[in-house]
Parts: structure tokens; sequence; C-alpha cells
């Protein structure tokens, strides 16, 4: 990227995905700039990966790791702040070449404004009782989705997570003029 600054192609899975997101992250990082290319999905941007359309592609870990034990791409790292447990061979963008360029795709539950405490402290349970079970561990271990420690799946360590989240991509979403469409 740093050779060629101006002329780097990312493929992301459409304006405003989280590969565009993370792109931006990553030009603000390492000062250089990349071209993107949108296309309207992931099958279709890994089909520009694998066609030379494009150069560089940050996709999920359950599209692109039989590509790349087979050869056919090559993974440069994982954009999570730990390597996967389903690829332990891949380091971390911070142990690859780029400190702090940590992007990580999250999922959460939400119940509307005023939602009584019990009924959230019901919800939470149910969703903590199935975040252990093994069955939901291995499928979501298997998609390179990290479970959070327990004492992080409490409403109110949720809610500061997202705080958290905000605050650092509201800015780069900004800053990259990224919009919704």
């Amino acid at each position: 990227m740093k050779a060629k600054p101006e002329s780097a192609l990312l493929g992301t899975a459409g304006i405003g995905s989280p590969a565009h997101i993370a792109g931006a992250f990553l030009q603000k990082l390492t000062d250089t700039k990349l071209q993107f290319v949108h296309y309207r999905g992931g099958a279709p941007s890994m089909q520009g990966l694998l066609g030379g359309e494009i150069e560089l592609l940050c996709p999920q870990p359950p599209i692109v790791l039989p590509l790349a034990r087979d050869g056919k791409i090559r993974a440069y790292a994982v954009t999570a702040k730990k390597r996967m447990a389903i690829a332990p061979e891949i380091p971390t963008a911070g142990e690859a070449a780029e400190p702090g360029f940590d992007v990580s795709v999250w999922h959460g539950f939400w119940a509307p404004k005023g939602t009584p405490k019990p009924i959230v402290a019901s919800l939470n349970a149910a969703i903590v009782d199935a975040l252990a079970d093994p069955a939901v561990m291995k499928s979501l271990g298997d998609a390179g989705q990290d479970i959070p420690p327990l004492d992080e799946q409490t409403p109110e360590a949720f809610g500061a997570f997202q705080k958290a989240e905000v605050e650092k991509w509201w800015p780069i979403i900004k800053a990259a003029n990224i919009k919704a469409e």
C-alpha cells in the first residue's frame, strides 16, 4: 500500500459495509489512500479478488478460510485483537504489520428503551445460557465469532462496549463521508 499509496484496490461488500469502514480506518492508520471497489455483497467481492479485479479484501472468516487453506488466496492477517481459534496460524494485523488495526464484527441484543429491568434481566439470563451451550459455542466459533467473557455479558457491559465502539468508529465514518445507501 505504501508503494502504491493511491492505487491499491480494496473490495467491499458495499458502501458502509464493515470492510468499507475497516478500509477507511486502515487509510487513517497508515496514511495511505485506498481505491474502494464496492460490490453488492460478500460473494461478489470475493469473486472480484479471485478474478484479479481487486488486491485486498476484508471478508468474514468462513468465506476466506477454505480459499486461503487451498492456496487460492493469501490471508495476511486477522483484524481481531487476538488470533482466531479456528485459524491460529494467521497473525493479527498488529503482529503482521499495523498495530492498532483492530476491527471486529459483533452482534448484540437490544430491547426498547424503558423495558422493565426484570424483563431485561430475564432476556439477558436466557442469552447468557444460550452462549454457554456447547453447540452454540461451536457454531459461533466456526463462524469466527468470539464469545465475550461472562463478566462482559451483562447489559451494563454491553452498553459500555457499544458506547466505546460508537466513539471509535463514528469519527472515522464521518471523516470518510460514508453514508448508508
